[in-house]
């Protein structure tokens, strides 16, 4: 079942007193001060392991008296107290999860490879592809136009890392491929997901073509 904190614990990776140690990307990124994941159900939360004692007693504080919320692009409501103990920047979007059918994605390949992706992307490196797979993807004249891989992955679920060469963009190559690789997931015996920014409209066009079904909103804190 697709909740909160299925979303959350496939972002990170937690220490042994559940504060955000690292991040589950195959690369070192930063990790947020407090990443808070809230549905109409549930909040879920967790605190960086770079934030002081007494702060992160009080984050917890706060997040536990977040309510559920009945429209996922609601602020906290504390927000506005969080910002004055953090200071930083913060990142929103949603959370989806895949529908049970799902369109056939047709032409697709899975690569192994990075030489396939080197023409129009860049930033792939051949020691992280064993992390990024299955990693699906488009050919035209033998090079990736379109790529989907994990972004993030736990044993239980993983996030999609999508992208399209951008003199390929509007032909409808990205609902395809994420549909390819959220079908090899689910054959891996894990569960598909999805999450973007509330202002990236690719990402959410790609969601609404594929009716993916938003269950949680992400809100991240970074200092």
């Amino acid at each position: 079942m697709t909740t909160p904190d299925l979303h959350l614990r496939t972002l990170y990776i937690f220490d042994d007193r559940g504060r955000i140690a690292a991040t589950r990307e195959p690369s070192p990124n930063p990790t947020p001060a407090l990443c808070l994941v809230r549905s109409a159900a549930r909040c879920v939360w967790a605190v960086g392991t770079d934030v002081p004692d007494n702060i992160a007693a009080e984050l917890d504080a706060l997040a536990r008296d977040e309510p559920p919320i009945p429209a996922l692009r609601e602020p906290p409501v504390h927000a506005e107290r969080y910002a004055s103990l953090l200071g930083g920047r913060v990142s929103s979007g949603p959370a989806f999860s895949f529908p049970d059918a799902l369109p056939d994605p047709g032409d697709i390949v899975f690569i192994d490879d990075v030489r396939p992706l080197r023409r129009h992307f860049r930033g792939w490196v051949a020691e992280e592809m064993p992390s990024r797979s299955p990693v699906v993807a488009i050919l035209e004249d033998g090079y990736a136009v379109s790529v989907c891989c994990c972004a993030r992955r736990s044993e239980v679920a993983a996030e999609a890392g999508l992208e399209t060469a951008e003199a390929f963009r509007g032909r409808g190559l990205g609902p395809r491929v994420t549909a390819g690789w959220a079908l090899a997931i689910r054959a891996s015996g894990r569960i598909p997901l999805y999450s973007t920014f509330w202002d990236n409209d690719a990402s959410l066009a790609v969601a609404r073509k594929l009716r993916l079904h938003a269950y949680a909103s992400n809100w991240s804190f970074y200092v």
